[in-house]
């Protein structure tokens, strides 16, 4: 079929192609007149993707709009939001709506069934540039359109609240489990660590470590210069008994030579020998002044024997309690050693207790804040949706919308037309030009006898024409 057949057809099956463009339009405006009216009430809501969290200061990844705006759609529209919406609203309530139910005899809860209706009348419309988000619900009654739409905003609202609360208050919830626990062990180790101090009586460990410390070191300090001044006496004494094996005199010591007493003496017997010398010139030795003088020098030499007897005694005697004392102060050394180990072993475990004390301070604190953070987040009622426009009842109804329905049934009942027409034609087909005959028949048309004798239309002469090329 070729259009010259086609716009034949349609010109020859007119009535019937009009015939189906009447009926649907006036259907169509039948329809449209009897069905009752949809009004739309529309709540504009914007999703504000905030980038810093109101309880913690952090900053937070802002969500990718495409991805984010599908998540609060499929939110919006879904049966938990409708059933809020219902609970909201006390549907369920209504006495047309349980008759309905009970006729449908649908086992289950009424608010789901509800919830289900709601959602049918219900369109989301999400910005493909912005954050805003169009809620749409038609009804036959405007003010029941504006109260559900705006009911299904409260709703989705609320629920956003809800699921960001709920696992926040698991989590404080089992903060508080953990805070139990380690308010247990913190007290535990600061129990051991008061123990551990009464039974061994330390208050300050490191005063008492840094006293004993410098005691260690002043034992030692005296130890050492004990020790030398104690090499020192046995050397001396060591020479004054060589010195008293070969014979020789001990008046030459360092020690007796610089004592002042013998060296006084000594000065005195000088004097008191000059005298005596002087004196036996003059003097027979029976005369009393000369057995005087023999006896003075008689008696300073004696005195100077005595004192440098208890010289050389004084350094044998200081040798040996030197040496004693050189034991005394290693013992004492020893035993402060022995208190300073111990009283770090105790600093060690002070310390190691301290620390056990402080890592149990430190979690517990850090618990304790994250679980004051968590618990402010599970009674926070913020988020970032908010309501931009409320759905009022709208003036004019939205459907069925007259003029749009009447274009489409023109559009409809054309094709309906054309499409009756040829299924006519394909049920009772007719011979309607030559180039009909030449293409069923396969026969050359050598003429057209016309009832007219006016010249055939251009268009036929043309196919035919055609043809015989």
């Amino acid at each position: 079929m070729n259009f010259y057949q086609f716009i034949n057809i349609i010109w020859s099956r007119k009535e019937v192609v009009l015939w189906a463009l009447m009926v649907t339009v006036i259907t169509t405006l039948t329809v449209s007149l009897l069905l009752p009216k949809q009004y739309l009430g529309t709540t504009s809501i914007v999703a504000e993707q905030r980038s810093i969290d109101p309880v913690t200061g952090m900053n937070l990844p802002v969500q990718l709009l495409p991805s984010y705006m599908a998540t609060q759609v499929e939110m919006i529209s879904s049966h938990h939001v409708a059933r809020k919406v219902v609970d909201k609203l006390k549907l369920d309530q209504l006495p047309e709506l349980q008759e309905d139910f009970a006729k449908a005899n649908i086992n289950g809860d009424i608010r789901d069934w509800i919830a289900g209706i709601l959602l049918k009348k219900l369109d989301i419309r999400p910005s493909r540039e912005s954050s805003v988000m169009q809620v749409d619900f038609s009804f036959t009654d405007p003010q029941v359109a504006a109260d559900i739409a705006n009911a299904f905003a409260a709703a989705y609202i609320q629920t956003t609240v809800e699921l960001r609360s709920q696992p926040a208050k698991l989590n404080a919830d089992w903060f508080d489990t953990q805070l139990a626990a380690l308010r247990d062990r913190l007290e535990n180790a600061q129990s051991v660590l008061s123990n551990y101090q009464q039974q061994h009586g330390i208050i300050a460990t490191n005063d008492r470590l840094d006293l004993e410390n410098s005691r260690l070191a002043d034992l030692s300090r005296q130890l050492v210069e004990n020790q030398a001044r104690t090499h020192e006496l046995q050397s001396k004494k060591d020479l004054l008994s060589t010195t008293a094996q070969r014979g020789g005199s001990s008046g030459s010591l360092p020690e007796v030579v610089n004592n002042p007493l013998i060296q006084s003496l000594k000065t005195e017997l000088a004097r008191v020998e000059a005298n005596f010398a002087e004196l036996s010139k003059r003097v027979d030795v029976n005369h009393p002044q000369y057995r005087q003088a023999q006896a003075e020098m008689n008696n300073l030499q004696q005195k100077i024997h005595a004192e440098t007897n208890m010289v050389l005694n004084s350094i044998g005697s200081g040798a040996k309690s030197s040496n004693q004392l050189d034991k005394l102060l290693a013992n004492a050394l020893a035993e402060q050693k022995a208190k300073v180990l111990g009283l770090k072993q105790q600093h060690d475990e002070i310390a190691v207790l301290n620390r056990e004390v402080e890592n149990a301070q430190r979690v517990y604190d850090a618990t304790m804040q994250r679980a004051v953070q968590t618990r402010m987040e599970s009674e926070m009622n913020q988020t970032n949706i908010s309501i931009l426009n409320p759905a009022i009842p709208p003036q004019k109804h939205a459907k069925p919308k007259l003029l749009l329905n009447l274009i489409l049934s023109v559009f409809l009942g054309t094709m309906l037309g054309v499409g009756a027409a040829l299924l006519a034609e394909l049920m009772d087909r007719r011979v309607r030009s030559a180039f009909d005959i030449s293409e069923l028949l396969a026969i050359p048309v050598f003429a057209v006898v016309a009832a007219s004798t006016t010249k055939p239309k251009r268009i036929t002469r043309l196919f035919y024409l055609g043809h015989e090329n």
